[in-house]
């Protein structure tokens, strides 16, 4: 794991939507995890962590 990769977690679990923005733009993982994030906070951290590393 690099740091980049490290530096990605640490924003997706502060703030999940800008962590998967960051690695795909406005592209639909980030609506996804925006959806998400507002629905439940939890659940917009295991996604952006998902598909962060996937």
């Amino acid at each position: 794991m690099g740091t980049a990769t490290c530096l990605d977690l640490l924003v997706a679990i502060i703030l999940p939507p800008l962590g998967v923005f960051l690695k795909f733009g406005c592209k639909v993982e980030f609506w996804l995890c925006l959806l998400l994030t507002i629905l439940g906070y939890i659940p917009g951290i295991i996604y952006a962590v998902y598909a962060i590393t996937k």
